[in-house]
């Protein structure tokens, strides 16, 4: 969760309810002084309705214009935490591309940005100030000018006209407090809206209690029926109507240029992103009526951007224990990790930083694979893996996963195209649909097809 989120959470549980207290009090020492007030002096009450007309004109205006600017505020805020958290994370390439000096340009101006929104909070502040200043005063003025014109009203004395007089000086701050109470519950009351928004928000999944067999699956045979996708209601779809059918054990490369829709089916594949019409079917069960636990459970896949926990370099492997130290060896041997893990002090419980920072991309990525070796479901999706390692490591990879895989489906996400070439058959996406779907040899012959262009460009051919 960001820092954002955080914020509007504490302003919920600690600074909204000593704001709701301390309106009340002031609102109440208000109420309190007027009564006095006007039993001493009734005649001051008629300049307390003009006043209270003023008073109001000055709070709607002041407490509509502040809460939309606390609005910016909290808008043009976040950008400098994140940009900041982006530097950190990434100042070691900031510093090697030399642009120190213009990530420090961009965060100052991000700090601009939000004192531009800032700034006339101050200056509403003091409008404020000003204002209920002259309220104040114009209610102490009629408090004593009653007390003086009506000073010959029977029952009206000295120590009465004093009591009324001197509540009416302290009233001015607690005029002002109320104020301010009252904009500070209207402006903190955002974060409730924003929290809101999260509330209501559609959660992932269904209410399904669906559960496929024990073994499910037990083959691996997908069918993808006129199948549509799209990120969120109202956008355009990313996935047209695709249609393909994999046989079990199938070795299947999904290729296309940049926003075809490849990492946007493997995405589907394990529900991230719901079906917008057609469906799934994985050994003959609609993936849309699984849980989503079961469903990813049993599903494998290694991301492009590997993924590590802060941990032993077990627990990253098998953070459920599931598997014995043997076959945990096993998968490091099999992703050609097992030197490594053995030159370490601390070998399979060597800590692991988070997000793997003390190891390199081509180490998290190879761990990734390990992780899937060892799980080794039916249907393993490759998104991309090799992108990170050599071409060295990359042959590697590719010839574990056709001797440990061989009967697995695998669906890879081509990030080179010689990383696909030897696979059964090739899903070749156009713009979000189905343009090719046929094996390797077939494609590279239809010189007007799309992959064969694709080859081409990559000098495969």
């Amino acid at each position: 969760m960001k820092l954002k989120e955080f914020q509007d959470i504490e302003a919920i549980d600690r600074t909204l309810p000593d704001v709701l207290r301390h309106m009340v009090m002031t609102v109440f020492s208000v109420i309190s002084t007027l009564v006095v007030i006007m039993w001493t002096t009734p005649w001051a009450g008629l300049m307390f309705a003009f006043l209270a007309v003023v008073y109001y004109l000055i709070l709607r205006f002041y407490i509509s214009t502040s809460r939309q600017l606390k609005r910016l505020e909290s808008a043009s805020r976040s950008p400098i935490y994140s940009h900041f958290q982006e530097s950190i994370q990434g100042a070691s390439s900031i510093r090697a591309f030399g642009v120190v000096d213009q990530f420090i340009e961009q965060s100052q101006q991000r700090v601009d940005d939000y004192l531009v929104a800032y700034y006339p909070s101050v200056v509403a502040n003091r409008w404020l100030a000003v204002r209920l200043e002259m309220v104040g005063n114009l209610i102490v003025l009629s408090a004593a000018g009653a007390a003086v014109y009506f000073r010959d009203s029977p029952g009206l004395s000295a120590g009465l006209v004093g009591l009324s007089v001197s509540m009416a000086l302290n009233i001015t701050q607690t005029l002002n407090w109320a104020v301010r109470m009252t904009s500070e519950l209207e402006t903190n009351i955002v974060a409730v809206e924003r929290i809101k928004e999260y509330t209501i928000t559609p959660t992932e999944g269904n209410n399904s209690k669906a559960l496929g067999s024990p073994n499910w699956p037990e083959r691996g045979e997908i069918s993808i029926k006129n199948f549509s996708i799209r990120y969120r209601p109202g956008l355009e779809l990313v996935l047209h109507g695709v249609t393909a059918h994999v046989e079990p054990s199938e070795k299947i490369g999904i290729v296309g240029r940049t926003g075809a829709g490849k990492s946007s089916l493997t995405l589907a594949l394990f529900r991230i992103i719901e079906a917008d019409g057609g469906c799934i079917e994985i050994d003959g069960t609609n993936i849309a009526n699984l849980q989503l636990e079961q469903l990813r459970s049993r599903l494998t896949i290694v991301p492009q951007d590997p993924v590590l926990f802060s941990g032993t370099m077990r627990m990253n492997l098998d953070p459920f224990s599931a598997y014995s130290d043997s076959q945990v060896w096993e998968a490091l041997r099999n992703a050609h990790l097992e030197d490594f893990v053995s030159s370490l002090d601390d070998k399979l419980q060597h800590h692991i930083s988070e997000g793997g920072e003390n190891l390199s991309v081509g180490q998290r990525q190879l761990i990734c694979l390990a992780r899937a070796l060892l799980r080794k479901t039916k249907v393993l999706v490759l998104d991309e893996a090799a992108a990170a390692v050599d071409v060295e490591t990359d042959s590697l990879i590719q010839k574990t996963i056709r001797e440990q895989f061989k009967e697995c489906t695998v669906l890879t996400i081509a990030h080179r195209l010689n990383t696909v070439l030897d696979s059964d058959r090739l899903l070749v996406l156009d713009k979000g649909r189905v343009a090719e779907f046929d094996t390797p040899k077939n494609l590279l012959a239809n010189q007007e097809g799309i992959f064969y262009s694709m080859a081409k460009d990559a000098n495969v051919v």
